[in-house]
């Protein structure tokens, strides 16, 4: 008879130095014996029970498909862990406790994998872990704004469901809405110069190798000069604006009323007056950074 504690098991003799046992069901450490017709061995031979490792939560529970970072396991029975499995991948042990491992995630593809842990204990439960594909930026609408930041740029690209952060350069940008997949709004934080501008989500952050996820940060436009300042008032004048941060100029009006206009460089405007009533109207030129101030042009009666 062989047993361990007070439960008896089957066994097999395999010479008069060695026997063969199966293990019965036990808890904690127990004294394994051997019956013979001569006795009962009295040699302090014991045999500990590992209860079987239990997975409670992963944190966090998904990451990029690439892998390399550090996933905490929680649970109980985990001490001496022997493996750490995502799926069919080995991960790297960092720390291992009773009630919690922290571990390298090994890559893996897109998808769903069990987590297990296993000791001298057994297999625990699995618990899924989420790999996911790396965000991508393709396009911004606009491309153009202000270097005071605030105003509402969209983004278009992919896996951008679970983003949880869009730089501008290294600038956060705020109030961001996921709208799908594929689309997210966001308000432009200020900035300067031309910066690439990029999302991350748990499963890494988007890079500038594909589409066109460049941002261009202007000042106000700001005018100088008007010449002539003054014209006829059926129009028809070329009028010459002088400035500053003119290049992006979208739209001239005089008095509100749009007038048609050719941008020649960074600080100069020629657009056409277009028909007013005698006296005085404001020019105003736009541009992405919004509205400049505003100059003084004169109609003349004809």
């Amino acid at each position: 008879m062989v047993r361990f504690g007070p439960n008896g098991t089957t066994f097999v003799i395999v010479s008069d130095t060695q026997i063969t046992a199966k293990t019965p069901a036990g808890t904690g450490t127990v004294q394994v014996t051997v019956t013979a017709p001569t006795g009962t061995s009295t040699q302090n031979v014991f045999f500990t029970y590992a209860a079987a490792p239990v997975l409670t939560a992963l944190i966090p529970t998904s990451g990029a498909t690439a892998g390399g970072n550090v996933v905490t396991l929680n649970g109980t029975n985990l001490g001496g862990a022997t493996s750490v499995k995502f799926g069919s991948n080995s991960a790297t042990v960092l720390t291992n406790t009773a009630g919690q491992i922290t571990v390298i995630a090994p890559a893996g593809p897109p998808s769903s994998v069990n987590v297990t842990v296993t000791t001298a204990g057994g297999t625990s439960n699995p618990l899924p872990y989420f790999y996911l594909a790396a965000p991508t930026l393709s396009d911004l609408s606009p491309h153009l704004g202000p270097d005071t930041g605030g105003n509402t740029v969209t983004a278009f690209g992919t896996n951008l469901t679970l983003t949880n952060a869009v730089n501008f350069g290294a600038s956060p940008a705020t109030s961001l809405v996921v709208v799908s997949d594929n689309q997210l709004t966001v308000t432009a934080p200020a900035g300067v110069g031309t910066v690439v501008v990029t999302v991350t989500t748990p499963g890494g952050t988007s890079t500038a190798a594909t589409g066109n996820p460049y941002y261009t940060y202007l000042g106000a436009p700001v005018l100088t000069s008007l010449t002539p300042s003054h014209g006829a008032d059926v129009g028809g004048d070329a009028i010459v604006l002088g400035g500053s941060n003119l290049t992006y100029t979208d739209a001239v009006t005089f008095g509100g009323v749009p007038a048609s206009f050719a941008a020649i460089s960074d600080t100069q405007v020629v657009a056409t007056s277009p028909a007013g009533a005698p006296g005085t109207m404001n020019v105003v030129a736009h541009t992405p950074a919004g509205n400049s101030n505003a100059l003084p042009f004169v109609y003349d009666p004809s």
